[in-house]
Parts: structure tokens; C-alpha cells; sequence
């Protein structure tokens, strides 16, 4: 029987000689320093592994053949502690698909439970651990058992949080509670919101900024579950009467996951809101924000300023702060001393300083503001300027020689020198510190596998501003449904953009302190194209609907 080196050397001399090379700096053994070194691409390494072992290999795994029945018999402690998975029964056997180095006294242990001969398969360590997150889920049977337990309550360790998925023998609420969080991690739901009506408790998810009814739970069950979601956030749940909020960090199918708990009193018990933040989810770039073009060329220009103000606007939940992440990891470098205060510190940048906002002991945005400024900085991010006070500190701190960058809540770009003179900052400042303005929304993509072509009215064409030498091939798509994207039409989504570039036209008409109206026209005399002339530009090429566009730019008038 050759061993592995044997086999490399056959195959390829020059990596064998890279591997031993690594295999006598570092303790780790020859199958290990195989697999992390990457000397060999993925295919090459199971093919001298299956040589070794003589076992088949796999390079993915068909998650619609996996046998649930098999997968129901494997605890996911046991399948993720020796990274294995049963597949399906074959000839008398139960096919293992599992990932080296292998574990001899594992496969006696599958064998002994299955009580049959085991057929091995090799594959590697990823696509094993990722199969079992997706495999062991308990979405699908969220509501099974918990009408048997009403009050099965117990206290959650948050220091160390364990994976939802490992919780075998939990009670029946807090399996309700946990499967709801794992579903909504693995849909990519961005809210879960618990609502108490009069004879159910509701439960909806909010994905890609729509809500969907999930599921409903019998009241009698409605204060066990927002209990234990209040023993999780550490919240008092004897209070009853006022609002609350709290934090859990939980790990969900492998993934480190920040919830914000928001309880209010209603008419019919407490409403609750369990904002996610997947803290292990990458942060976008501004080509992944659907920044393109002139409109990268120009964002990309904007942050590379040495000082003035750049405000984003939008309603809630149309990617403000995101947007500004992506600017400030392009600009992220070891020269520039870069300092946030945000409400809440949702991404996590390593070479940045962020501040959380704290209002039990007074550090708000102005106070959190007026420390950085002592602090040596060269870019700035407030979180939200919400009042006067935090407002004439950044215009200050720009005119000092400070990038300043900052969200507000506007309709449309040019609201927002209305809405800072209106908050009683003199308009020469507006002027001399604000250099761009964007607004921006989020667009849902239509869904690749299920959206369907059709010819247009000229009256469709015209509300959305598209003229039909635009289309390709004379058609648009439309919403239709499939499995693939839950029956929505729609899977994703993407920015659509407004910027306001304050040239001097602009600072005559802010020192004037005329409307937005007025402001808006001058700059699409200039050449801003507004969010709807942005969104009829993706319905054109075929990523969005022409709804999907007229939804989220409802309120913007026709100039």
C-alpha cells in the first residue's frame, strides 16, 4: 500500500516537496498540512486521499438525497464533533459521506447505531460542516410540541453561547424560540416580529424589506414565548407595562449572531422585535451596494476628500449605514485615524474605533461627538444626526478639517439642506461644509429562476420613464414565484442612488434658503438622475420590475 507522500510524489514532486517542507515547521500531521496548505487545488487532494484510503469521493453533496430518517438517528453533536454525515441507504449499507483526517473509532460507532455495514465517501472539511448546518434544521417543525408546554422556561448561557442546532434536549418553548432564530438566520430574514392579537400570537419575518406571515401560535402559549425572548435579551420580565430593549448573542447553525430585542405594550400583550445582525456576514463593497459607473467614479472621488460633510438619506432600512461602511472600508488605511459613534455598532472593522451611543450615561451622538474631535481624527462617521446640537458639531468639526460622514432621514437628496436649515443651522454653513447629498433606496432583484418576459403598454413605460429602444429585446420581466425564492419573485437586493454634488449653483440657492423643489430642479439641470431614473435603468436591464420600482420611489414627484 503506497502512502501519501508516495502518491504525491507520483502525482506532483514539486507540491510534495512544498509539503514536507511545511510539515517540519509545524506539529500538525501529513493529512492536515495536505488539506490547510493549498499546494494542491480541492479535486487533487480527495483524489490522493481516495487513493490512500481507497474509499470514493465527493466533491458536493445533494442536500435533496440526503435520507432525513438517517440524519434524525445522528445527533449533530456527534455529526459535527467527527465531521460525518449519513447519506442514504444503499445495497444493504448506509453511505457516510465524511472529511479527513478520519476518526477509525467514529465509523465503528455509526456502524454499531445503524447496525448495518457503512460505506465511506470522502469529502472535504467545508462542504461536510456546511451540509449538517443546512441538513439539521428544525424550521419546518417549529410549533411541534410547545402546546404541551406552556411554561418551560429555563436560563440561557450568554457568555459562551452554544449552537442553537446542539440543543437536544431543550424544552419545548425554548425549542420554538431557538428554531424561530435559526430559520430566520438561514432565510436571511433581516426582523422576527412576535405580535399578540386576540386569540394567536403571530409570528412574521421581514426578508428583503417585506414582511411574511410564518406562523401562528395558540394565546394561551403568547407569555411563555415572549418570556423566555425576555430571559434571553436579560430583560425584566415582570414588566409588563413599558417598553424594554436588550441584546442576545447566540451562535446559529455555526454563525455568530447579534439579536436586539425591542418589547412594547399593546392591547393584547407585548409586541416584540428581534432585530438580526449576523456578525460573521461580510461587509459589502460599493460595487456589491450596486454603485456603478459615473456614480462609483463620483462616491469614490467624495470620500477621498480631506475634509466637508457627506450625508446619506433615506427612510429606515434602505442601507444608510452600510453604504458608509463601504466608504469607509475603501478608505480604511494605517495613515488615517478614522472614529465612529453609531447606535448600535453593527459592523465590526478591524483599524477602525467605534463608539456605541449610550444614553444611561449620557454619551449620545453630540457628547460622543465632541470627545472625538479630541481624539485626533481624520474621518469621522456619525451614526444619525437626529438634532441640532449633533448637527452644528459636524458642520464644525468639517469646516476644522474633518471628513465628516452622516445619515439623515429625507425623502430625496435635496430635503436634506431644507431639513438642516430647518433645524436652525445658518444656511452659509449648509453651504460651505455639505459637499454631496444621496439619497438611496433598496430594490429587490428578481428572482433568476422563475421571472417571466413580457411586452410593455406604452402607458407602463411611461410612468416608469423607460423608452423602448432601452429594453433589451423589446421586453421587461416581471414577478411570477418558485421554490427558489419562497413563492416572493424576488430574491435579494441591490441600491438605487440619488446624488446631490453641491457645486456653486446649489450654495447660492441654499444661502437663498429656497425650497427643495427648487434645489432638485437646478441639480437634474445639472445632471442628477433621481431615484426613479436610477431604478428604470435596472428595470431595463432586466434585474427588476417596474412595481418592484414604482414601490420604493412612491413619494418622488414628477419635476
Amino acid at each position: 500500500m503506497k502512502s501519501i507522500q508516495e502518491i504525491i510524489g507520483e502525482r506532483n514532486p514539486a507540491a510534495l516537496i512544498k509539503i514536507d517542507e511545511l510539515l517540519s515547521k509545524n506539529g500538525e500531521s501529513l493529512e492536515e498540512v495536505l488539506i490547510k496548505s493549498r499546494v494542491l487545488d480541492e479535486k487533487e487532494v480527495l483524489e490522493v486521499l481516495s487513493e490512500f484510503y481507497e474509499f470514493p469521493y465527493t466533491l458536493t453533496i445533494s442536500e435533496r438525497e440526503i435520507d432525513t430518517e438517517l440524519v434524525k438517528t445522528l445527533p449533530i453533536s456527534f455529526a459535527k464533533k467527527f465531521r460525518l454525515i449519513p447519506f442514504q441507504r444503499k445495497n444493504g449499507k448506509v453511505v457516510i459521506i465524511l472529511s479527513p483526517p478520519l476518526d477509525l473509532y467514529a465509523l465503528d460507532e455509526v456502524q454499531s447505531l445503524f447496525g448495518c455495514e457503512i460505506e465511506p465517501v470522502l469529502a472535504l472539511n467545508h462542504i461536510v460542516l456546511d451540509t449538517i448546518n443546512r441538513v439539521y434544521e428544525r424550521g419546518k417543525e417549529m410549533t411541534e410540541g410547545i402546546e404541551d408546554d406552556s411554561t418551560g422556561i429555563s436560563e440561557y448561557d450568554l457568555q459562551e453561547p452554544k449552537d442553537l442546532l446542539e440543543a437536544e434536549d431543550e424544552a419545548p418553548i425554548i425549542k420554538f424560540v431557538n428554531s424561530l432564530l435559526f430559520q430566520a438566520v438561514k432565510e436571511k430574514a433581516s426582523d422576527i416580529h412576535l405580535e399578540c392579537f386576540e386569540k394567536e400570537l403571530s409570528v412574521r419575518f421581514r426578508k428583503d424589506g417585506i414582511l411574511h406571515e410564518i406562523t401562528s401560535v395558540p394565546k394561551k402559549l403568547q407569555a411563555s414565548i415572549i418570556s423566555r425572548v425576555k430571559i434571553m435579551a436579560e430583560l425584566d420580565i415582570a414588566e409588563k407595562r413599558k417598553p424594554q430593549d436588550g441584546r442576545i448573542r447566540v451562535k446559529v447553525a455555526g454563525r455568530d449572531v447579534d439579536v436586539r430585542i425591542s418589547t412594547v405594550p399593546t392591547t393584547w400583550g407585548e409586541s416584540v422585535v428581534m432585530r438580526i445582525l449576523d456578525r460573521s456576514s461580510v461587509l459589502l463593497t460599493l460595487e456589491d451596494l450596486g454603485l456603478a459607473g459615473k456614480k462609483l467614479h463620483t462616491f469614490e472621488g467624495l470620500i477621498l476628500r480631506p475634509h466637508g460633510i457627506i450625508l446619506v438619506t433615506g427612510p429606515t432600512g434602505s442601507g444608510k449605514t452600510t453604504s458608509l461602511y463601504a466608504g469607509l472600508e475603501r478608505i480604511n488605511s494605517p495613515d488615517k485615524k478614522i472614529i465612529t459613534v453609531e447606535d448600535p455598532v453593527e459592523y465590526q472593522i478591524q483599524g477602525i474605533n467605534q463608539i456605541q451611543v449610550n444614553p444611561k450615561v449620557n454619551l449620545t451622538f453630540a457628547n460622543g461627538l465632541r470627545s472625538i474631535l479630541r481624539q485626533d481624527p481624520d474621518v469621522i462617521l456619525v451614526g444619525e444626526i437626529r438634532d441640532r446640537e449633533t448637527a452644528d458639531i459636524a458642520i464644525h468639526a468639517s469646516l476644522t478639517g474633518h471628513l465628516v460622514f452622516s445619515t439623515l432621514h429625507t425623502n430625496d437628496s435635496a430635503s436634506a439642506i431644507t431639513r438642516l436649515i430647518d433645524m436652525e443651522i445658518e444656511p452659509f454653513l449648509v453651504a460651505s461644509s455639505l459637499m454631496a447629498v444621496i439619497a438611496q433606496r433598496l430594490l429587490r432583484f428578481l428572482c433568476n429562476h422563475c421571472k417571466e418576459p413580457y411586452e410593455p403598454h406604452d402607458d407602463e413605460l411611461l410612468k416608469i420613464g423607460i423608452r423602448r429602444s432601452q429594453m433589451h429585446d423589446g421586453v421587461l420581466y416581471r414577478a411570477r414565484g418558485c421554490d427558489k425564492c419562497f413563492n416572493m419573485g424576488y430574491s435579494g437586493r441591490t441600491g438605487i442612488f440619488e446624488m446631490l454634488m453641491i457645486d456653486d449653483d446649489i450654495r447660492n440657492l441654499t444661502l437663498s434658503q429656497v425650497d427643495s423643489t427648487k434645489i432638485k430642479r437646478k441639480a437634474m439641470e445639472h445632471g442628477m438622475t433621481t431615484l426613479r431614473m436610477d431604478g428604470a435603468e435596472k428595470v431595463a436591464r432586466g434585474l427588476t420590475s417596474v412595481d418592484e420600482v414604482m414601490r420604493v420611489t412612491e413619494e418622488e414627484s414628477v419635476i
